[in-house]
């Protein structure tokens, strides 16, 4: 997302989901460097994507920022902390690499 990359996110990643998940289409994964650079980006990032015509654009996690989920249908955007988005390790769950049997099958 080029508003992400305009405002000096780190680490963008976009994880297509078609085929891994109905929930949407694809995944997002950013970072910011603090929780107020966090908070501008979630918030710079929700109203891009209304102005494009996301009619639903939900946000969750604003009030400490360490992580916002956006969900905008189609696109899930997360904003991470480095240090949060390094504990969560979404990428590893929804990655390329990311097998998705269900945990019971897996142990």
């Amino acid at each position: 997302m080029q508003q992400l990359d305009d405002d000096k996110a780190e680490n963008i990643l976009n994880i297509p989901l078609s085929g891994k998940s109905p929930m949407a289409d694809a995944m997002i994964v950013a970072s910011g460097r603090s929780a107020r650079h966090v908070s501008a980006l979630a918030d710079h990032v929700a109203r891009k994507l209304k102005e494009a015509g996301a009619s639903q654009v939900r946000i969750e996690g604003l009030p400490n920022a360490d992580w916002v989920l956006i969900d905008a249908g189609d696109v899930i955007v997360h904003i991470f902390r480095p240090e949060v988005r390094e504990f969560y390790n979404l990428e590893r769950i929804w990655g390329p690499e990311a097998t998705h049997t269900p945990r019971a099958a897996a142990n």
